[in-house]
């Protein structure tokens, strides 16, 4: 018996049709697979894989698309490929919908994961939905009002922390000339019914009274742990307002954020172990981009090696942990984003993703991680890590001169910092970032000389420039990748041909960072010249020097 090859994941399921699998295991299937990532349904193939065959029933393709379509809302279209092996069989693929899908009987299902790594279809519940629904930017969850609420559920003590919090941190100071329902209104802190007001969930979560919270929105909860080793420094969770949890954060992260100080002539320069504003956007980022349909908390852990924010909810649709810097800014609760920009606690561009890849970019340290998140979950992790002392001497110095440094820019450096010599083409698959936008970037950066360019053509390599390298201690390795140029490569494949003893064409490659053709026509102009000789023919020819 034939085996298909493949195995049962999030995106694929076999089904036998032996016995002729009923109407609504195919509709519950293709319903789970829409309200999840899509994928494809393979009618005829046993769990294992073993291809059996179809029933006489299904055999017609065109009538099964329709009626899928029939027995779903909305309707899915689906594209089923009749295949053939031992036995023929269907492969039916299914969209995934911007929307939550159903059957014509109310079903609603999903797909997840069991602990042993195999799929199952299960009920998709209420509370789901409404997280489904918010991944997917069609509802704003924080803009909704709050059942069975009341104005007086809002405190007026968290408002007044709020118009505080506009004044500290620069926030639309137009703000603060409008009376307590005005600013409540302004902000979409609540939502008119009738004649009344009554809090949305973006009211209760930023200035609601705790009692409230505790009755309305138990998700809002939020927790710091500090660990020193395995030792429990501070391990506090609280039930508080937003603004004010926020505030309690801030401070228990102050006293544990230790800096030292760098000498920068005629002044001293302060390096945090952790960057403030990155901290405070990763912190907001947390707050906004939380699902509060379901339980969980924001959680801040300082360790040893570095920080971990994490919040419940996944990424939103179309955002992932490699789009991050180039996405269109958008979150699950714009409502609450809004207002925390409008205070002055968020980032007002939308584009708090980058300060906080700069709060590390600009101190040498590695890029913030965001690897470890999932369907469920977004976790940040910043390393605390060393900091190069010479690459933010560098940086600075540029800045007094009124150098600015996108975050382009500073990944680029970054880049270059961790490996001295890299090509255009190097840094498009590392940084994921359009050539075009590079090359700009790259230019500007040559022309004031903070990075340095050599080669010609496909060759041609960038480098940080000499005042990196001079005042660091690696001023040798910057002479000998600077001395690295069209003057000196025969030279240098001389030398290394003298320490190897043969040499092939992907030796220089490496060596020069030039083209395979560029590599053979320095070889042979040496081979010419009788400095060296070579030995075999074609690709796996070597050079020797001359007897």
């Amino acid at each position: 018996m034939v085996n298909i090859g493949l195995k049962e994941n999030l995106v694929i399921e076999f089904k036998s049709d032996v016995k002729c699998l009923s109407d609504n295991d195919i509709i519950d299937s293709v319903v789970a697979f829409a309200n999840t990532d899509g994928g494809e349904l393979y009618l005829g193939v046993e769990d294992n894989g073993d291809i059996t065959g179809l029933h006489a029933k299904h055999h017609d393709a065109t009538q099964l698309a329709a009626f899928i379509a029939n027995k779903t809302v909305p309707p899915i279209a689906v594209r089923i490929e009749p295949l053939e092996q031992e036995f023929p069989y269907l492969r039916i693929s299914v969209p995934k919908m911007t929307c939550i899908v159903a059957s014509s009987t109310g079903k609603i299902q999903r797909r997840r994961l069991k602990a042993d790594g195999t799929p199952e279809n299960v009920p998709m519940y209420p509370y789901e939905i409404a997280t489904r629904l918010s991944s997917l930017n069609l509802l704003d969850y924080s803009a909704q009002a709050v059942p069975d609420s009341e104005y007086s559920d809002l405190d007026p003590v968290e408002r007044e922390r709020l118009r505080n919090l506009i004044r500290s941190y620069r926030g639309e100071t137009s703000l603060l000339e409008l009376n307590d329902e005005e600013l409540d209104k302004a902000l979409r802190l609540v939502t008119t019914s009738g004649d009344k007001l009554i809090p949305t969930f973006c009211g209760l979560l930023l200035i609601g009274k705790r009692s409230a919270l505790q009755k309305h929105m138990p998700t809002a909860e939020s927790s710091i742990q500090i660990l020193n080793g395995t030792e429990v420094k501070v391990n506090e969770s609280f039930l508080l307002p937003a603004l004010s949890a926020f505030e309690k954060i801030n401070d228990i992260f102050t006293a544990w954020n230790s800096s030292e100080e760098m000498d920068m002539g005629l002044y001293r320069l302060t390096i945090p172990d952790y960057d403030t504003k990155a901290f405070r956007e990763a912190l907001v980022n947390a707050f906004c981009h939380r699902d509060y349909s379901v339980l969980g908390r924001v959680l801040i852990q300082l360790t040893d090696t570095g920080m971990t924010i994490s919040n419940p909810g996944g990424f939103v649709e179309g955002i992932n942990a490699d789009n991050l810097i180039d996405a269109d800014p958008h979150g699950r609760n714009p409502v609450l984003a809004d207002a925390m920009k409008r205070i002055g606690l968020a980032e007002r561009t939308g584009r708090g993703i980058d300060r906080i890849y700069e709060g590390s970019l600009f101190y040498g340290r590695q890029l913030p991680d965001y690897s470890q998140s999932n369907a469920s979950l977004v976790k940040l992790f910043i390393a605390k890590g060393p900091t190069d002392k010479e690459f933010i001497r560098m940086l600075s110095n540029e800045q007094k001169k009124g150098t600015n440094f996108p975050i382009y820019s500073l990944l680029i450096l970054n880049a270059l910092r961790n490996t001295p010599k890299l090509t255009v083409q190097q840094l498009t698959d590392e940084l994921k970032m359009p050539e075009s936008r590079l090359r700009v970037s790259l230019e500007m950066m040559v022309s004031s000389g903070i990075v340095e360019a050599g080669g010609n053509g496909r060759g041609r390599y960038y480098m940080l420039g000499s005042r990196y390298y001079k005042k660091s201690l690696t001023t040798a390795e910057y002479i000998r990748h600077k001395n690295i140029d069209p003057i000196r490569h025969a030279e240098l494949v001389m030398e290394l041909v003298k320490t190897k003893g043969d040499v092939c064409r992907a030796d220089v490659v490496e060596l020069l960072h030039i083209t395979p053709s560029q590599a053979y026509r320095l070889l042979a102009r040496l081979a010419k010249q009788e400095k060296i000789q070579m030995i075999g023919s074609g690709a796996g020819s070597k050079y020797i020097l001359k007897k």
